[in-house]
Formats: C-alpha cells, sequence, structure tokens
C-alpha cells in the first residue's frame, strides 16, 4: 500500500492497477473527503472527539503500509480488496493516526502530512546524519561526457551501492532490498533511468513506442539527488515497521469495531457510497 502527492494516472507505479487508486479527495479544493460522512460520524461517536478524512488515511497507513500486515493476512490477500481491522480503542487509534501521518509524509517526500513541530518539514526527509546514505569523495557517478550506466550492483559487506562507475554509502540491506508490488523499489528506480531501457516484451508484441528512446545521453545531477531521497525515505520506512507491527498486533489484540455495527451504522437513513 502506497500513497503519493501526485495525481496518479492508470499506469502509476507499475504500469497497471490503476483502478485501486482511491483519492483522499473528491474535488480539487480538498474540501470534500472521499470518505464516507457516516463512517467519520461513527469513528467520531466512538472515540469521543472529532474525525478528520486525513485521520482515517493515517490510520490506514499505520495499520496496513509495512510488510507485517502482508503476513499476517497473506491468505487473505489472494482475493483482490483490502480489509481493514478497525480498531475501537481511542487510544490505539490516535496513536495509528500519528504514526500514518510520519508514514504518508515519508510517501509523499514532505510534500503531504507535514508537519515542523513534529519533526516532519515540507522537505525531502532524512535519515540521522550518521546513518543516511552518502556519495562519498570519490564516489560521484559520472555526468556527461561519460554515457548513462547500464549497471546497478549492491555490496551488503560494505553497504555501499554501486551504479556505473559512482557509488553510494550507508545503504542498508533492507534498502536494497524493499518491495512494494513484488518490485523492489531501488532497482525499479534505476531501470526507468539506465542507459537500457528496454524490457521483454510479454503479450504485446507490437514495436516499442519512439517516445522510449527519448533520454538524456548523461547522468543527471537530479537523478543523484533523486536517489538520495529515495534511500533515505526507505531507510526511515524499514525503520517505522517494528512499531508499525507492534501497532497491528495490538489493535488485533483488543476490541474491535465489528462489521454487522459499521454496516448498520452506515446503512441507518438510507445508503451512501463508500470507496
Amino acid at each position: 500500500m502506497t500513497f503519493t502527492g501526485y495525481v496518479p494516472d492508470y499506469d502509476h507505479y507499475k504500469g497497471s492497477f490503476g483502478g485501486r487508486v482511491h483519492p483522499l479527495w473528491r474535488d480539487a479544493a480538498a474540501k470534500e473527503p472521499n470518505v464516507s460522512k457516516k463512517l467519520i460520524a461513527l469513528l467520531a461517536e466512538t472515540y469521543g472527539h472529532p474525525i478528520s478524512a486525513e485521520d482515517v488515511v493515517a490510520y490506514l497507513a499505520a495499520v496496513m503500509a509495512h510488510p507485517a500486515f502482508t503476513k499476517r493476512f497473506q491468505p487473505d490477500l489472494v482475493q483482490p480488496g483490502l480489509r481493514v481491522p478497525l480498531t475501537a480503542d481511542p487510544s490505539l487509534f490516535s496513536e495509528a493516526v500519528t504514526l500514518g501521518r510520519e508514514v504518508i509524509w515519508l510517501h509523499t517526500y514532505g510534500e503531504r502530512f507535514f508537519d515542523p513541530t513534529a519533526g516532519r518539514p515540507k522537505a525531502p526527509p532524512r535519515m540521522v546524519r550518521d546513518a543516511a546514505p552518502t556519495v562519498p569523495i570519490g564516489g560521484a557517478i559520472p555526468g556527461a561526457p561519460q554515457p548513462l550506466p547500464d549497471t546497478m550492483e549492491y555490496d551488503p559487506v560494505k553497504r555501499r551501492l554501486h551504479v556505473g562507475k559512482g557509488f553510494v554509502d550507508n545503504v542498508t540491506p533492507e534498502m536494497w532490498d524493499y518491495e512494494v508490488s513484488g518490485k523492489q523499489v531501488v532497482w525499479h528506480w534505476f531501470s526507468y533511468r539506465k542507459r537500457d531501457r528496454s524490457r521483454p516484451q510479454i503479450g504485446d508484441k507490437r514495436p516499442p513506442s519512439p517516445l522510449d528512446f527519448v533520454q538524456p545521453d548523461h547522468w543527471l545531477a537530479e537523478y543523484t539527488t533523486d536517489l538520495i531521497d529515495l534511500l533515505n525515505v526507505l531507510g526511515r520506512l524499514v525503520a517505522l515497521e517494528p512499531a508499525q507491527g507492534d501497532l497491528m498486533e495490538r489493535i488485533l489484540d483488543a476490541e474491535l469495531i465489528k462489521v454487522a455495527h459499521l454496516q448498520s451504522a452506515l446503512a441507518a437513513g438510507g445508503a451512501e457510497k463508500v470507496n
């Protein structure tokens, strides 16, 4: 489960699954939430304080956007459609909202859910200095006149990510191995920036579009900046995973809002479409 501050198209991230994108807002002004008003009212009544659409999506991020959720509910994930355990405990809900806001801040590179007072500036997130990925002296990825690199390799002993003739230090195995929807994120990122971007033809045998060959002839400085930003985000997400897994287990061990109660409350007074 991922979050973005941009408007995703049908091919967002993986090149498919566009129908699984759900906007938080129904309007451009971000005033009309794409969350059932009856659900928000039910949660506010349950927890004893006002609840916003942002709170709901932050809760989802905290509870569902981490590997422990996938591992715990793997048999259920065979069938399409995600199901979330909805806590009846106000303190657990609040804890999840706080954690989920950081998750979304990280996924959106500091563009959404930023709050400087909570340590979330409106800027690309960074790890603590000693742990942050860095390009050391002699490790710069060559630009012009060198061509775009075609290789990316990881050295787990040195914790060094090689990109062509350059390299980045302080890259953990967890950053390198991080996957979303079965795709290794760092390699997936590089595959769109390397010299040879051709892919095996599967199904459709039409010739590639000429647009596929429109690309820089050398590594751009902003590519290195993007890579450092990505690695910092992945490092911080990995660091949050134990807290997310622990919170999920405590939610599952505590009282949950029952499906029948939820359906009854949402059906009262007429049907309302829930997206």
